[in-house]
């Protein structure tokens, strides 16, 4: 049903529907906490019972996959100094081996969030954390598939994070119930490359996502290894529909809310169908010059019929793809005049 009404939406455009026309990302609500929070890693405060739990993660690929095996839910809430991120993990085997600080966390099961403050696809944050507690913070000029680099030395300065476990570590006598997750990012640090207020306004859009990094592992012993081979699973908050998390056109959002607690309706970006088009495009092009050596210099050369009044140009490595007041480029910076 999601697919059918995102090529509804595409169609009434005028967009032929493509392959790249997925289900709209998911939005949440974050409320105002009503006082700070003391992080460590529980979520059991009060001022977290304002803050409602997310709807459970599903596979990176959406409804092509089989839903996750285990549990992973959400909630944030925020104040002028900080956005509160909480987690739920349910996982009958915890483990985690990583201690140094901005290793590779996701080679242990992990926590991961991505935010794009104002969502150009461009300058945007990743936070890893794994049952030990430890982080890798990193920041992102623009995706890796555009030739990002990512900038490991960079740091949230004033990053509060913190784990509670619900079982034992890297323990396989037992069974356990899983681990929790609290961070506190202070708007400082995420103010640094959002290019719009931080702390947010009353009714502010950022893009977000969170995903699960879940490794296979068999008992040694009391302990636990990965088979040879093994692959990871990756659960999500809203669907990337491709194993890429590096995809922040993909990402949901999350609306401030000046309240202290709701219902406040989540709004849905009305740009959507003309971001979606945009995409689309913009993924025929890369998919356009691999096959043909250049860039395609019409919507009809890319089999794609686009909105009244849209228009492609390109000349040597650069293109720029026009809907209105929406704009895509060919390292997919996204902009609206």
């Amino acid at each position: 049903m999601k697919r059918a009404l995102a090529a509804l939406a595409l169609t009434t455009l005028g967009v032929a529907p493509t392959p790249q026309a997925h289900p709209h990302p998911k939005g949440y609500v974050a409320y105002r906490a009503t006082s700070p929070l003391s992080i460590d890693g529980r979520l059991t405060e009060s001022t977290w019972a304002n803050a409602p739990w997310s709807g459970d993660f599903v596979d990176i690929e959406g409804d092509a996959r089989p839903r996750p095996r285990q549990q992973t839910r959400m909630k944030m809430l925020w104040d002028d100094s900080n956005l509160y991120i909480g987690a739920d993990l349910t996982e009958p085997h915890l483990s985690g081996s990583l201690i140094d600080h901005d290793s590779v966390i996701f080679r242990d099961n992990d926590f991961e969030m991505f935010i794009d403050p104002n969502g150009d696809n461009h300058e945007y944050y990743e936070l890893e954390i794994n049952a030990l507690g430890t982080t890798w913070d990193l920041f992102l000029p623009k995706p890796y598939k555009d030739d990002g680099k990512a900038l490991d030395g960079w740091e949230i300065a004033g990053l509060k994070s913190a784990v509670h476990l619900d079982g034992t570590l890297n323990d396989a006598r037992d069974t356990d119930r899983g681990w929790s997750v609290e961070l506190a990012l202070p708007w400082k640090a995420l103010g640094q490359q959002a290019r719009r207020p931080a702390p947010p306004r009353d009714g502010d859009q950022w893009r977000i996502n969170f995903s699960r990094v879940d490794w296979p592992f068999e008992i040694d012993g009391r302990g636990y290894r990965k088979p040879q081979g093994a692959k990871e699973n990756n659960w999500v908050w809203s669907a990337q529909n491709v194993v890429d998390m590096h995809r922040p056109e993909r990402w949901g959002y999350v609306q401030f809310s000046s309240r202290p607690s709701g219902p406040v309706a989540f709004v849905p970006n009305a740009d959507q169908p003309v971001l979606d088009f945009l995409h689309a495009a913009y993924y025929a092009q890369r998919e356009f010059r691999r096959k043909q050596g250049r860039w395609a210099s019409s919507f009809q050369e890319l089999a794609i019929t686009p909105p009244a009044g849209a228009t492609l140009q390109a000349a040597g490595n650069l293109f720029q793809i026009n809907a209105g007041a929406l704009h895509i480029r060919h390292d997919s910076l996204v902009w609206k005049e």
